[in-house]
């Protein structure tokens, strides 16, 4: 089976748009080390709306850090057209609803997909009633993310709510080296886990792991 490439298909989106008019992105983002790359990248072509809903993140004061810091960097990034913020409902009721059954799964596999489907779902109902062009999200420039899956949860949604997806893979063309360059930049806050505590417990766990893996070959 041929996965599709979807940077190519964001290619034949970008050189289909009509010269001389800039239409309008809602742009789920997940933090703004993410969102470097892809501001950068798509602001040449859209005027985006920034929409930061994650109610996976926790604790509280880790959202609200990952919040601010997505505002510093969409006042402190040039932009070739406007970008603009719009903040979700922090409800992380939500998002445990969400994956309610799949607590144990580990990082990957399909309590993500829920939580993918949870915070673009929002996004396309969002997009839709405010009259964008396009919806997108942010995520698959992280190579632990699975881009196959949310482009395929984003085109549904985009049916279902009757706007269009734009579907890429924001990682290629070095997508993710050029967010990290840029994270350096202008000192972005970077977290070391994915943001729900399912992701910390597994990111606490390596960090034992490798400490004691560490001390073993130092013993040897």
């Amino acid at each position: 089976m041929n996965r599709i490439n979807y940077q190519k298909e964001l290619d034949r989106v970008l050189e289909a748009l009509p010269e001389g008019q800039v239409p309008t992105l809602f742009l789920h983002s997940c933090c703004a080390p993410c969102s470097s790359y892809v501001l950068e990248y798509l602001s040449r072509f859209f005027e985006i709306t920034v929409f930061y809903y994650n109610p996976n993140i926790s604790p509280e004061d880790e959202y609200r850090k990952r919040v601010k810091e997505q505002q510093r960097l969409i006042r402190e990034l040039p932009a070739v057209h406007p970008v603009h913020f719009r903040e979700g409902e922090y409800r992380p009721s939500d998002f445990f609803a969400a994956v309610k059954g799949l607590e144990h799964i580990r990082e990957g596999g399909e309590r993500c997909f829920a939580c993918y489907e949870l915070r673009l779902r929002e996004a396309a109902r969002l997009a839709a009633a405010g009259g964008y062009d396009y919806f997108a999200t942010t995520l698959s420039i992280s190579p632990l993310k699975n881009a196959d899956k949310l482009n395929e949860i984003g085109e549904r949604l985009g049916e279902e709510y009757g706007v269009r997806h734009l579907s890429a893979d924001f990682k290629k063309k070095n997508g993710y080296r050029r967010s990290i360059e840029l994270s350096r930049d202008y000192g972005l806050y970077r977290q070391d886990y994915c943001g729900c505590v399912f992701s910390k417990r597994e990111r606490v766990e390596q960090k034992k792991d490798q400490a004691l893996e560490s001390k073993l070959t130092s013993q040897e």
